[in-house]
């Protein structure tokens, strides 16, 4: 086979792998952090996908709109309300606004967290600082469900519903303890694609949402504005490599 038809086959295959809309993957990855203890702040650094991909360039919260929040009445009533670790910066505020959601989102700080009551329901859309190609969640007890669905530039609401559940987070090898519970707690981390959004391009929002059925998800989100390769595309460029050396050491036989 002549190598410039393998090389122009794998690059097509590649390509056609890394736009297709085809369903994708929630994908895992490890958390790479600063940790003393789980009541102060623990810093984010990176996360380290499978490959052994580093990516450290994240994009933050900017804002949030709440659409819907259960009101917040005392004790564990509302919906989703700010939440820290008990000796961590940032912000705790029971009645939820604007402005304690994005304070609490916006940061590098695992340990600044959207704490959700178990029965309560919410939707809240939040928009990032640049466009994002994946995002990185974070729950603290992984014990809950989160639905995320796309937003565009606009804010109106794209794709499809993507539901993580509850079984399917991963350990982040941390536990935080903050002001709304009375002891450490373990944090689940999982990946989304903008693939499991139904979508091929990159995105500028989110809208979250949980009701009692969810059981009150307590939940950090960053995103990437590094194009993150889905599992698939990932294993296909491996077989395409593969074939390429193999084309390679036939024609060096050939010359020899």
């Amino acid at each position: 086979m002549n190598l410039k038809y393998v090389v122009a086959t794998i690059s097509l295959l590649a390509t056609g792998m890394m736009t297709s809309g085809s369903p994708a993957q929630a994908f895992s990855f490890s958390t790479n952090f600063s940790f003393t203890n789980p009541k102060e702040d623990i810093k984010l650094n990176s996360v380290t996908l499978s490959g052994s991909r580093t990516i450290s360039n994240f994009a933050l919260v900017q804002s949030a709109n709440i659409i819907s929040n259960d009101t917040w009445r005392g004790g564990n009533t509302g919906a989703a309300s700010s939440d820290r670790g008990d000796n961590a910066s940032g912000i705790q505020q029971e009645a939820a606004t604007n402005s304690s959601i994005a304070a609490s989102l916006g940061n590098l700080n695992l340990n600044n967290i959207i704490d959700g009551e178990d029965t309560g329901s919410f939707r809240i859309n939040l928009s990032f600082g640049q466009a994002v190609s994946s995002l990185f969640f974070w729950e603290r007890g992984m014990n809950s469900d989160l639905t995320i669905q796309a937003l565009d530039q606009a804010g109106n609401l794209i794709g499809n519903l993507f539901r993580i559940d509850r079984n399917t987070w991963q350990n982040a090898k941390f536990g935080i303890d903050t002001t709304e519970i009375s002891g450490a707690q373990q944090m689940g981390s999982r990946g989304i694609s903008v693939g499991d959004l139904g979508l091929t391009g990159p995105i500028f929002g989110i809208q979250v949402s949980a009701d009692a059925s969810h059981n009150g998800p307590d939940f950090k989100v960053m995103g990437s504005a590094e194009a993150v390769p889905e599992p698939t595309t990932m294993a296909g460029l491996a077989l395409a490599g593969a074939g390429l050396a193999a084309a390679r050491r036939r024609r060096s036989k050939q010359t020899a």
